[in-house]
């Protein structure tokens, strides 16, 4: 047998242990592989939009590729942690340091080999799919169409090859020539009773607790200017909870003795302090990398749909037109749009209306005003209810806007608009979309609103309403913008559709790369705690078959190692969800506006994907702890 070969078979020998970071490693060889199709694709290397597009992959790929380079040390150097006893024994039957160091080497390129093969093959397996993806969510002007990625692949499996040898060369040069015992009895040395303070413990839940407090009670810009000292509170405050407070809490669960004595918890809670204190760093990494994943993928869904709510609510019509009494062009631009419609074939029923701005509250404040007339007008429009007002009586309206900017001080009072002109505000604020692009306005009678004379300023709105394709909509849209430029200074126009439709574009990109790192992420995470787990089933194997001697059932054993397990598997994602929620929480204290929805959807997938995860290599482990027993 060669050298080769006996690395080989170590490999097999090790497969369930090496099978997770196998599995994640090809995963992440196939998600930069993904990005690589993508960067090089004919289609996004043209244009200024689809070359930016190209650059955002391509960086992110190298993204992927930086925390690939410490995975895969972290990866390593927990399988060497496993293997210890493994090489005491090697080294006793003559084996030399150099020759361990050359198997790491060779076991670990192999590894990398497979996994750097498999993962392109993967990616070339989905690649369709994943153009069609990526095409919906960057939203590109041009189909994706399947290419053979040469480059992708060249690029791909040098990069990696090259990662793991770095990683193979480094591991190896640090490997350090333990004293024979020291390896050989690496399982069986006794750790001591692990100690925690209560003072530390304290310490978390005073910095958690204030970094909570400060995150969900902040809003605005307060928010922005917290993130960096809630950010370092909270990091510090996870490792002590895991390194502190934890061992703590199962110390004071343990003194019980009704409890402790209660069943098997004696079983679950006789080495459970050993286990988190041992796992600490383990559940730290694992905790904040899924924060930082939910965070990243949350914020950019949520900050698009509090932009996709504005924009949806800011005007219910498919196009408006609002401009001062100093923009000269408007009736160019109106009859500009009526001709691009005429041009399609589009017919939309046109409405036009004045509002009339008076300065109040000691010229602080203006506001708009709108004749009862004009409203009832653009209401029957839309289909909305109209208004009936008594001669010296008006009533505010806003249309929805993200955040709550009404103008609610004005209620119920009388306010001065000129010499001889007030008016009684009566009623609630009412929000509605009949009005577009003014966030706050007064509706005033007829009568009353011919009376005035002398407005601070003076605003003009025309709308288009009717039924016309999306498609369609965008394409006219777009044709008007070439002469009529959405924002000026002396007038705005606004197209619902087109603007919808220029947000999915904006957000699609940073969506789509955030959520496949975001995954990479997660999956990693959930690596991280199956090496942790599996580097524990020896141990367990002879623990278990000792007790099973004294009577432990199936069932028993089942219940021990379900608590175990979930335990190991959802301590830290807990941790990283309710961190996940708080900070999206935050975001919506920002914008006032609810994230219920994308927060609970966001993070209700990754939970889901952790369950499912826990359940696979549940059924696995205790398979492998029940086959010690036969």
């Amino acid at each position: 047998m060669t050298f080769r070969q006996f690395a080989y078979n170590n490999i097999a020998r090790n497969k369930r242990l090496y099978a997770a970071y196998f599995l994640s490693s090809m995963f992440t060889v196939m998600v930069f592989f993904t990005f690589s199709i993508f960067a090089y694709h004919p289609a996004l290397n043209q244009g200024t939009l689809n070359h930016d597009a190209a650059t955002g992959l391509s960086a992110s790929k190298w993204v992927i590729y930086v925390f690939s380079f410490f995975f895969v040390l972290y990866s390593m150097s927990s399988f060497l942690r496993s293997r210890q006893k493994e090489f005491g024994l090697l080294m006793m039957q003559g084996m030399s340091v150099g020759q361990l160091r050359k198997m790491v080497f060779l076991e670990n390129m192999m590894i990398g080999f497979a996994s750097t093969l498999g993962g392109i093959g993967l990616g070339l397996v989905f690649a369709k799919v994943i153009l069609l993806l990526g095409e919906r969510m960057i939203i590109l002007e041009e189909p994706l169409l399947f290419y053979i990625p040469l480059q992708a692949m060249i690029v791909t499996f040098i990069s990696f090859m090259i990662l793991f040898m770095l990683i193979s060369l480094f591991i190896t040069f640090v490997l350090r020539n333990r004293q024979l015992i020291t390896l050989i009895k690496s399982n069986q040395t006794s750790k001591g009773d692990p100690k925690s303070s209560i003072w530390l413990s304290m310490i978390v839940v005073l910095l958690i607790g204030i970094s909570y407090f400060v995150s969900l009670t902040a809003s605005g810009e307060e928010a922005i200017y917290l993130l960096f000292p809630v950010i370092i509170m909270v990091s510090i405050g996870t490792y002590l909870l895991f390194t502190q407070l934890s061992v703590y809490i199962i110390h004071r669960l343990k003194a019980r003795k009704s409890l402790f004595w209660y069943k098997t918890n004696m079983l679950l809670f006789s080495d459970l302090a050993h286990r988190m204190k041992d796992n600490a760093r383990t559940f730290f990494l694992v905790a904040i990398v899924s924060t930082v994943s939910f965070c990243a993928i949350g914020s950019l869904y949520g900050i698009q749909s509090v932009l996709m709510s504005n924009t949806i609510s800011s005007s219910a019509y498919p196009m408006t037109y609002f401009s001062t009494e100093k923009d000269s062009t408007r009736a160019q631009h109106i009859q500009y749009i009526d001709d691009a419609l005429n041009t399609h074939h589009i017919d939309m029923t046109t409405a036009e209306l004045h509002l009339l701005r008076y300065k109040i509250n000691d010229a602080k404040d203006n506001v708009a005003l709108v004749s009862l007339a004009d409203y009832n007008r653009f209401a029957n429009l839309l289909g909305e209810p109209t208004l009936t007002l008594p001669n010296q009586q008006a009533v505010i309206r806003n249309t929805s806007t993200v955040g709550d900017r009404s103008n609610n001080d004005l209620l119920h009072q009388q306010i001065t608009l000129e010499k001889g002109l007030s008016i009684q505000i009566a009623d609630q604020s009412v929000t509605t979309q009949v009005i577009p692009l003014v966030i706050d306005y007064i509706i005033v009678p007829d009568t009353f609103y011919q009376k005035l004379q002398h407005p601070y300023a003076t605003n003009q709105i025309t709308v288009w309403n009717g039924s016309v394709e999306q498609s369609t909509a965008i394409q006219v849209a777009t044709e008007i913008q070439q002469s009529v430029k959405p924002y000026e200074a002396d007038y705005q126009f606004f197209a619902k559709d087109y603007e919808i439709y220029m947000q999915k574009k904006q957000f699609g990109l940073p969506l789509f790369i955030s959520l496949f790192i975001g995954i990479v992420f997660f999956v990693s995470a959930g690596s991280f705690l199956y090496f942790r787990l599996y580097s524990d089933l020896d141990e367990d194997k002879q623990k278990f078959k000792a007790i099973s001697k004294l009577g432990l059932t199936t069932k028993e054993l089942h219940k021990v190692l379900n608590w175990q397990i979930a335990l190991l598997f959802f301590a830290p994602i807990v941790v990283a969800l309710v961190h996940g929620a708080v900070a999206l929480t935050t975001l919506s204290n920002m914008f006032n506006f609810s994230l219920v929805k994308e927060s609970s959807m966001v993070l209700g997938i990754f939970l889901l994907i952790q369950i499912i995860y826990f359940f696979i290599v549940r059924h696995f482990y205790i398979g492998q702890v029940k086959s010690a027993l036969r």
